[in-house]
């Protein structure tokens, strides 16, 4: 589930958002009941970006008001993630979330490709 969750961020930091979905979805997958709506409201914050690029405001909007109910109950912060800096900026219907989308804790964050190239070393590609 952690290695989800920092793969998600990951993705969405490069703008990769339909992919940082399915990741913050494996990890809500994985999760316990408690941190559910937490990557639930993962997801909804990077579909809604992904919605934004595919110009669908009505989508992004929906997308964006799950986003802030779900993350409310995780200020000021989870796992690493500003929560409260993140539920501002989509209240403030900021069109790029990836700033916000860091684990604090990680140092230094783990580049998209180096992470999937430990995927691959790992799986035996």
């Amino acid at each position: 589930m952690d290695r989800s969750y920092q793969h998600g961020l990951a993705l969405a930091r490069a703008g990769q958002f339909f992919d940082a979905h399915e990741a913050f979805e494996t990890a809500w997958r994985a999760c316990a009941d408690p941190e559910r709506d937490f990557f639930q409201g993962l997801v909804h914050v990077v579909v809604s970006a992904y919605q934004r690029g595919r110009g669908r405001p009505i989508a992004t909007e929906r997308q964006r008001l799950k986003a802030l109910r779900r993350l409310a109950a995780f200020e000021p912060a989870h796992r690493g993630l500003d929560v409260a800096a993140l539920r501002a900026a989509l209240d403030r219907a900021e069109p790029d979330p990836r700033q916000y989308l860091v684990d604090r804790r990680a140092q230094p964050p783990v580049a998209v490709e180096e992470e999937q190239q430990a995927e691959r070393d790992e799986h035996g590609a």
